[in-house]
């Protein structure tokens, strides 16, 4: 079963990147941190599943939003 596709938010000496998860390159640089997640959440949604996690300013994860289905079904 293929992985949901995961894209970081980042601080870079820019703004903030949008990274895939393993990429060495960003897929986008935003101003703001709105900005980053929102264009990281925008693509999860078109792609119709997938996890953007939320780096603070000192690189340090804050949060994971995932979006669409979650492909694995558990009980309980």
């Amino acid at each position: 079963m293929p992985q949901k596709p995961t894209h970081h938010v980042v601080p870079s000496a820019t703004g903030w990147k949008v990274k895939p998860e393993g990429g060495t390159r960003a897929t986008s640089v935003h101003p703001t941190q709105r900005d980053a997640i929102n264009s990281a959440a925008e693509s999860a949604r078109e792609r119709g599943q997938g996890s953007v996690i939320i780096h603070g300013k000192d690189n340090r994860f804050r949060e994971e939003r995932t979006y669409g289905t979650d492909p694995t079904k558990s009980k309980g």
